[in-house]
């Protein structure tokens, strides 16, 4: 399975709805992502992709869109 649908699917499953037609929708304003729901995502990408991504260095700016998620999750990969 390609990143961009790991990455879909874990959200997702986190979200509790399917986002695949609102790639580029924030959800932190929309409120589909919470404080905790971040830290869940976050802990679920590392473990997926074998990735760091520390919620210490979390720039809301940098994952606040599915798309923008699965850039940072590519560009931790490699």
């Amino acid at each position: 399975m390609a990143v961009k649908e790991e990455v879909v699917d874990i959200l997702n499953t986190i979200i509790g709805e399917d986002i695949s037609d609102q790639m580029d929708d924030d959800f932190f304003e929309s409120g589909l992502l919470d404080s905790m729901a971040t830290v869940e995502l976050l802990l679920d990408l590392e473990t997926k992709f074998d990735i760091q991504a520390p919620v210490s260095e979390f720039n809301r700016e940098e994952w606040n869109t599915p798309n923008k998620v699965v850039a940072k999750v590519e560009s931790l990969i490699g």
